[in-house]
């Protein structure tokens, strides 16, 4: 039986939330008044068939790409869902990491893919490694996908990794999709986009998670003109036009880039503080310390996390996201970057939780 639908998604949206909410993924959604844009400079519809120029123009600039490489979609989902579904024909082979962000593998069992896997290990930092890669391709593959910052640990893969994923992909023919929609919360020496590396590369982004503008829900795809077509035609079945008014304001978006990051940076950066201090001090528990990225993978020790995480909401008013949609039942994601005294509070009664779990 096909699969349609995302265990995570709905989880997400109907029981994620808490008075302390540790289930974040992104950084403190923007308002319109944190954007320079006047109610006069908006209209309702404009010349955008397949997507408003002035936008496509902005992507382009912002990543170092020809504006005929950029494809708008409805957020980085869509368009991992795009880039698999112009691809990939029933039977096909792709190779996914191992722990994955759960839709990247719904949609590809949703399109009939042969999925397979390779794992990143936690001993190892939680970083790739190319022979793993290359252990794990065969000449069916058609496509690698991995995510950078990784979903969810925030572990950067860097470009001498990518190149060797890239090679190994060249030699069976196959595509490498990159979600990057985590990649610009490197605050300091942000690498450039992997598109850059070769025509093997597909990457996948938006302006969600690092600038708190998930509302506007504007995504793209950087792929090479050809393919970028096709996905555009395909794309015809799914969104047909783009919403107007909110690509003119992901364009104000693009002008104030740099101010939407700063302001995300410092929250970002002093949740970290507190989750490394965290760590530190309590026992039970334990994570790859994160540099970058919104989110953290803490290991609950002696445990399947399920039970442990329903007692955190239940008597501690807290949530994280449980580690099962990451295929890692023992683990828990926990989200930065949102309010600082909210995540404070929240470790506090998360230590609290496994003080109690001690005990019992």
């Amino acid at each position: 039986m096909r699969h349609k639908c995302s265990e995570y998604m709905e989880w997400a949206k109907t029981q994620s939330r808490a008075r302390y909410n540790l289930a974040t993924s992104g950084v403190a959604p923007v308002s319109l008044r944190d954007l320079p844009i006047a109610l006069e400079e908006l209209e309702i519809n404009g010349a955008n068939g397949y997507g408003c120029a002035a936008l496509q123009q902005a992507i382009a600039v912002h990543h170092g790409v020809h504006p005929e490489c950029v494809v708008e979609t409805f957020g980085t989902s869509m368009a991992n869902h795009l880039v698999m579904a112009a691809l990939l024909e029933p039977g096909d082979e792709i190779l996914v990491e191992h722990p994955a962000y759960g839709p990247l593998v719904d949609v590809a069992r949703y399109l009939q893919a042969d999925v397979k896997r390779f794992r990143r290990r936690e001993e190892n930092g939680w970083a790739i490694d190319p022979a793993e890669v290359r252990r794990c391709v065969t000449p069916k593959t058609r496509l690698i996908v991995i995510t950078n910052l990784h979903n969810p640990t925030s572990v950067l893969t860097p470009e001498s990794v990518l190149r060797e994923i890239g090679d190994t992909a060249r030699s069976v023919g196959a595509l490498v999709l990159v979600d990057e929609v985590y990649r610009e919360a490197v605050y300091r020496d942000t690498p450039p986009t992997a598109f850059h590396l070769g025509p093997q590369f597909v990457v996948t982004g938006s302006l969600t998670k690092v600038y708190g503008l998930g509302g506007l829900r504007c995504g793209w795809i950087l792929a090479q003109p050809e393919f970028a077509w096709r996905i555009r035609r395909l794309n015809d079945l799914h969104a047909a036009t783009p919403v107007y008014p909110g690509e003119l304001l992901s364009l104000a978006a693009f002008r104030n880039l740099d101010l939407l990051r700063e302001r995300a940076r410092r929250i970002v950066e002093a949740d970290r503080k507190l989750l490394d201090d965290f760590l530190k001090q309590q026992r039970g528990i334990c994570a790859v310390p994160t540099r970058w990225g919104t989110t953290a993978f803490l290991r609950l020790e002696n445990g399947n996390a399920d039970a442990f995480l329903e007692r955190l909401v239940a008597q501690f008013e807290t949530s994280a996201v449980p580690g099962r949609f990451f295929e890692m039942p023992d683990y828990f994601r926990v989200g930065m970057g949102v309010d600082n005294e909210m995540f404070a509070e929240g470790l506090k009664r998360l230590a609290q939780a496994l003080r109690l779990r001690a005990c019992t």
